[in-house]
């Protein structure tokens, strides 16, 4: 059907990979699953999924490299599979790039969920902005300025120094949230709540990877860390 999502799900275990593969499809999604990360680069190429699940340790081409020749190419939302929570791997996947982790073995349950808490991230990008406006904007008009950084919150666009900055939808909700209430303070757990929609909490491992990913791209100084309370940014 047409208006299947299209999910590219890259496992080389053949039982976890066939018995996702049903699960997901009984819940309406259309699947394209691959054994390896060339195949999976191959897939995705061709059939330009809604979302990647990209399991860690897989033959040819490993989950942290696909996602990062993904991330190269497009901000489709990437999903990684690890098998340990406590796996550095679990943050080089963030760090290439991927919005959210998993950690298996997984409930098929828990992973729909978290799929379609990614994908309604994506789908609606501009979610920060309705807070921005219920709170307050520091500026009249839909650009907010804080130094050498404009963020449109309409357009959806970011300029530093009147340059574009490409940020991911997942980056972008997390601006909009700071920019929405700068100067104030945001714990790791609200920033999970509103960006990454975890109404139960979770790793906030997921947050500072972000940030940082952020920071690299507005500047370091522009989000400062508080010591055992979160993130603000400086008005």
């Amino acid at each position: 059907m047409a208006d299947q999502t299209h999910v590219l799900f890259v496992e080389d275990d053949d039982v976890i990979r066939e018995a996702t593969q049903l699960a997901l499809e009984r819940d309406g999604f259309a699947v394209t699953a691959m054994p390896d990360g060339l195949s999976g680069l191959e897939a995705f190429r061709a059939n330009r999924p809604d979302i990647a699940l990209l399991d860690v340790m897989v033959p040819g081409l490993d989950g942290v490299s696909l996602c990062r020749r993904i991330r190269d190419e497009s901000t489709v939302p990437v999903i990684m599979l690890s098998a340990r929570a406590d796996s550095i791997d679990v943050v080089l996947g963030l760090e290439a790039g991927a919005d959210d982790y998993v950690t298996k073995p997984f409930d098929g349950a828990v992973l729909v969920a978290r799929i379609r808490a990614v994908l309604r991230r994506f789908g609606h990008a501009g979610g920060g902005a309705g807070r921005a406006d219920e709170a307050g904007s520091p500026a009249d008009g839909p650009v907010l300025t804080f130094g050498d950084l404009e963020v449109d919150t309409e357009g959806m666009e970011v300029r530093r120094e009147g340059r574009p900055v490409a940020l991911t939808p997942t980056e972008m909700r997390l601006l909009l949230e700071f920019s929405s209430a700068p100067g104030t303070v945001l714990s790791r757990d609200k920033l999970l709540e509103r960006v990454w929609d975890y109404g139960w909490g979770g790793d906030t491992r997921v947050v500072d990877v972000h940030v940082q990913r952020l920071r690299t791209k507005i500047g370091q100084d522009r989000i400062e860390t508080v010591r055992g309370f979160g993130y603000k940014l400086k008005a």
